[in-house]
């Protein structure tokens, strides 16, 4: 049984395959901040934008200002803090726990949304049991993104 699995391991690895994405129930943040990427594909920064902006996806404008995406002007919101420079005052590791779970990071008064969690919510709809809002590889695309967002 183990030399099957070590053979599907490699011909994943040889056939470029990614290796299964970390689940949510793994993920602990540990002092503000998740050092360990949850897929074995490093982040796309141009995918990550199209994810912050996307309004189905992270709809990261709603709350946060971002002079990066001065296209997207009339959807930027102000509920959450400006998020130019954000790479200055954030490590790759402290941002990906924000995005992750946002709640972990701040408490719970903060109103920005888990984007990695499937369970412990109130109230949500069948059809959102036991999913994420953000897939893992979208997770790593939007923290790639925040990294190139410095001052």
């Amino acid at each position: 049984m183990i030399r099957v699995s070590a053979l599907a391991t490699a011909l994943a690895l040889a056939s470029g395959a990614a290796l299964a994405d970390m689940a949510p129930s793994d993920v602990s943040i540990v002092d503000g901040a998740f050092s360990k990427p949850l897929t074995s594909t490093p982040g796309d920064p141009v995918k990550g934008r199209s994810t912050f902006a996307g309004r189905k996806l992270g709809n990261c404008l709603a709350c946060h200002e971002n002079g990066d995406l001065k296209e997207e002007e009339l959807f930027h919101g102000e509920v959450g803090p400006a998020l130019d420079g954000v790479a200055d005052r954030w490590s790759e590791a402290e941002l990906r726990a924000i995005v992750i779970n946002s709640k972990e990071v701040f408490g719970e008064h903060t109103i920005m949304p888990a984007f990695y969690r499937d369970a412990g919510y109130n109230r949500i709809l069948a059809d959102f049991e036991g999913k994420t809002i953000l897939t893992a590889q979208q997770v790593e695309d939007v923290v790639a993104y925040l990294q190139t967002l410095k001052e």
